[in-house]
């Protein structure tokens, strides 16, 4: 048995979604390369309004930020990583991480029916965060969700007490202590 087989066994001749990161701004570019070599690839866009000093644009633009997505098994990821701007496929512990089909239609459906989508920032409990504005701003604490919404825990370790607020996510972004 070829020694990558053991390894990846049916990933290595199954078609799975895996994400690609590209170069910054590069996804649209990697997108339609990959789509000229055959590659199955799909890049979710929306459309949101920018504000420039001068004037106001409706713009469509990824997603996710240096991301899509392709369709391969994993024995055609050098074709893949091969396309100009694409740099890696998301893998952990050296393994590219497949992603479930469902999660891609979801995507598409959602995308297909013209709904006003706003991206959220994803923190997972326990993880390590800084407020970025309001009355708040620099409190650096971590995230714990009660009830469905995201608290602020601020801990007095010397003390062994902690004090918590509610949160907006997006005043959040994450950190990590020296």
């Amino acid at each position: 048995m070829n020694p990558t087989e053991s390894i990846y066994g049916k990933l290595n001749t199954e078609p799975r979604w895996y994400a690609l990161k590209t170069r910054s701004r590069h996804e649209k570019k990697v997108n339609e390369l990959l789509q000229q070599k055959g590659i199955t690839s799909f890049l979710p866009l929306y459309s949101t309004l920018r504000q420039w000093s001068d004037r106001k644009k409706k713009v469509t633009i990824p997603l996710f930020s240096c991301y899509l997505f392709v369709k391969i098994p994993l024995k055609d990821r050098l074709h893949v990583l091969q396309t100009d701007g694409a740099v890696h496929l998301v893998s952990f512990n050296n393994i590219p991480a497949p992603i479930p089909e469902i999660q891609i239609d979801s995507i598409r459906k959602i995308l297909g029916e013209k709904v006003s989508i706003q991206k959220v920032n994803y923190f997972t409990v326990d993880q390590k965060v800084e407020v970025t504005y309001g009355p708040f701003k620099g409190v650096q604490g971590i995230v714990k969700k009660v009830k469905g919404k995201s608290r602020l825990i601020i801990t007095i370790d010397v003390l062994c007490q902690a004090i918590s607020v509610e949160i907006d996510d997006d005043m959040l972004r994450p950190i990590s202590y020296a």
